[in-house]
């Protein structure tokens, strides 16, 4: 463990408690990054999006030609595939045409609004560096005004402190820059994916309102 100028102090010390008010911000906002990250592993996922148990159950009455009860049950769902079905069967009394334009404008309506939020992730990535060269400017600053104060030749120890503060904020900006951007493009991807797969289900289902095909 790598010990702070005092000789006592590690240097996850330096990082807790003398890395400044940037340092501070910095460790706030790696508390918001993880808690972010877990928010959306648990909201965007299969489960919500394309649930097993409801794209059956709604297979199943397709097959029985209960549309009315999917146009029911789909209301009342909060998932993806059923708003995007539900769209879709709304439009069914003006024809198979309507029917996928609107599905389409709902997934579109649903896959924006799931990349909007995860933008956050790509701020926070996008800040923390920023917010870490910041802290380095600080202490670079601070150190260099020590040295001045000193008559160009202080003791190692009067500027430590600063250079502390320069280099620990620059690693917590990126020890939460890399996680953030690295879950923001897995989920990009996790959303593009499922809401590809989830139109093609819907789309394969609604076929059965193509006209001229035989039931």
């Amino acid at each position: 463990m790598i010990a702070a100028a005092d000789g006592n102090k590690t240097f996850i010390d330096v990082l807790v408690t003398e890395i400044g008010p940037i340092g501070w911000i910095l460790w706030l906002l790696s508390v918001v990054t993880v808690a972010v990250i877990i928010m959306y592993l648990i909201s965007i996922r299969r489960g919500t999006i394309l649930p097993d148990l409801l794209r059956q159950q709604v297979q199943g009455m397709f097959e029985n030609r209960q549309y009315r009860e999917v146009i029911d049950l789909t209301a009342t769902q909060p998932d993806f595939f059923s708003h995007v079905l539900h769209a879709a069967l709304g439009e069914a009394p003006h024809g198979y045409a309507a029917m996928e334009r609107a599905m389409e404008e709902a997934a579109e309506e649903r896959t924006t609004k799931l990349l909007r939020n995860i933008e956050w992730l790509n701020l926070i990535g996008n800040v923390s560096p920023m917010l870490g060269l910041l802290g380095t400017v600080a202490g670079m600053i601070g150190a260099f005004l020590t040295i001045l104060a000193k008559g160009g030749q202080p003791e190692p120890a009067d500027f430590a402190g600063d250079i502390g503060i320069a280099l620990g904020t620059t690693l917590l900006g990126l020890a939460i820059a890399i996680p953030a951007l690295s879950v923001y493009s897995f989920m990009r991807n996790r959303i593009d994916a499922l809401s590809s797969e989830t139109v093609l289900v819907a789309q394969s289902m609604i076929s059965a309102f193509r006209p001229g095909r035989k039931g």
